[in-house]
Parts: C-alpha cells; structure tokens; sequence
C-alpha cells in the first residue's frame, strides 16, 4: 500500500493514499464501495441512527408512503435512504427527525 503520512508537531495526522487504495481498503472494511468524494460527514450517533432508519419507521408503525408524504418526498427516494444508497441532506434529516420523533440529525448535511 503507498501511503502517505502526514506530520505535525511530530505526530502523525493525516494518511494519503491512492484512490484505488483507498476504495479497496472501505470495500474491505465496510463491504461496500463507491464513495463520492465531498460525501456529507456524518458523526458516529448519527450514522447509527440513519442506517435504523427504516427499524425506525417501522416501531411507529409507519408505512414507507406515510414516512414520505410526512416528509414531504417520494417513497422511492425514502427506500434509497434506508437502503443506504443515499444520505438525505439536512432538510430532509431535520423532517425524518421530526416525524419519526428522534433529535439529533440537526448536523446532517
């Protein structure tokens, strides 16, 4: 693997790597590929809570087309969030939160 590090103060905290590299690592680690470059970042907690999105709809007894249309998008778009396909933007996060009743999406972007 060609890495790389990137120094300061004496410590290291940076690592660069080829593209190439670095989707083979995230395949390998996640099983998945493919992230865009500018990908929205998300903190752990709310990583957590968007990939329970649909356990979430769910517990409410919520149908996907109820979701949607509480949200004010497609269930078609909605099904590409719980799959984990898409990430919603901030907007559509903050009205997840609110009709699913969970907080803490404020900072998904």
């Amino acid at each position: 693997m060609n890495v790389q590090v990137i120094m300061r103060e004496g410590q290291p905290e940076y690592a660069v790597l080829p593209w190439a590299e670095y989707q083979a690592l995230l395949q390998a680690a996640t099983g998945r590929a493919g992230v865009v470059e500018g990908a929205p970042r998300e903190s752990p907690g709310e990583l957590a809570r968007l990939a329970q999105l649909t356990a979430l709809r769910e517990s409410r007894s919520m149908s996907r087309e109820d979701l949607a249309r509480a949200v004010g998008i497609s269930p078609h778009y909605l099904a590409l969030f719980e799959s984990g396909e898409r990430r919603p933007d901030g907007a559509i996060a903050r009205a997840l939160a609110r009709a699913l009743g969970v907080a803490g999406w404020e900072g998904v972007n």
